[in-house]
């Protein structure tokens, strides 16, 4: 019998810190398993579930969701696949923007709403404490102070580990920097989506891991025909695995999310772990984002 590999495909890429947490610089974004929209059950919930379990089977340790993803379901499909949670699985979620109707989207960063989403995700996903909790969105009526001050007394009361922010600019992570530590920074990035470089470049300099969403935009990039396409054959690859690729060159602290809702484009998207972009190859994507389509 030949011998089993050692080190699971998400593991390829090297790990990176979440405050005092390793994880595979391979992530998964667990959005993609509700229902159209971002609303409801899927139509296979089981075979949802049975992604998640495949995910940490190819070595993912790190997953990302929020209570607005469904919403509340995204977390239950979480807990009744994953739990009792293998050791060095992070299950990050998110608050403060709320998704009761398919297409409509609303911040709301209070902070007596921001401690009862946490508490209610601390119940849906069967956890004591959240290991990554993050503000989803800057609520433009309330001063972001005030939302970070919430999460930090929640991670005084040992319910959140560790705080990161979505959707922020520089100005807003430094103000948010002042209230509390702040290790993770998503917003959305890819190859040919590049508007928070600044941010990424932040993030590299105080050690803060930058979670890219929509990391193959809106599925344009794994359909591309363009130079993502022709690398991607050059190497045996998808474009949308060389998408990928490029994101894990672009920064040590970068952690993609890709999102899947089906086994083969999970393995597919895991599998891009395990490739390196050459200078050139890097070069010529970075070159200028429509190029990469």
């Amino acid at each position: 019998m030949a011998a089993q590999p050692t080190t699971k495909p998400a593991a390829a890429a090297g790990t990176v810190r979440i405050g005092d947490l390793t994880v595979n610089r391979m992530g998964f974004g667990a959005m993609r398993l509700t229902g159209p929209g971002v609303i409801g059950p899927p139509d296979d919930a089981e075979g949802a579930l049975g992604i998640l379990r495949r995910a940490v089977e190819l070595g993912v340790n790190f997953i990302d969701t929020a209570d607005s993803y469904g919403p509340e379901v995204n977390e239950r499909q979480i807990a009744e696949a994953l739990h009792p949670y293998p050791e060095g699985l992070v299950i990050a979620t998110k608050g403060g923007l709320l998704h009761e109707r398919r297409g409509e989207w609303r911040q709301d960063g209070r902070p007596e709403t921001l401690r009862a989403a946490c508490e209610s995700s601390l119940e849906r996903l069967r956890l004591e404490r959240i290991d990554l909790y993050q503000l989803h969105s800057v609520d433009p009526t309330v001063p972001i102070e005030e939302s970070v001050g919430a999460l930090a007394e929640l991670q005084r009361e040992g319910k959140i580990r560790h705080i990161g922010l979505s959707n922020v600019d520089t100005r807003q992570l430094a103000q948010a920097r002042r209230v509390a530590p702040v290790v993770s920074v998503q917003n959305r990035y890819s190859v040919a989506d590049r508007p928070w470089e600044g941010m990424v470049d932040a993030c590299e300099r105080e050690g803060i891991a930058f979670l890219p969403w929509f990391p193959l935009g809106f599925g344009e990039l794994a359909r591309s025909r363009g130079h993502l396409a022709e690398l991607g054959a050059n190497r045996g690859a998808t474009a949308a695995q060389i998408a990928i690729a490029w994101l894990l060159r672009r920064s040590p602290v970068m952690l993609p999310i890709p999102g899947s809702s089906t086994l083969t484009h999970l393995e597919e998207n895991v599998a891009a772990a395990g490739i390196e972009l050459s200078d050139t190859e890097f070069a010529e994507l970075s070159g200028s984002a429509a190029a990469a389509l």
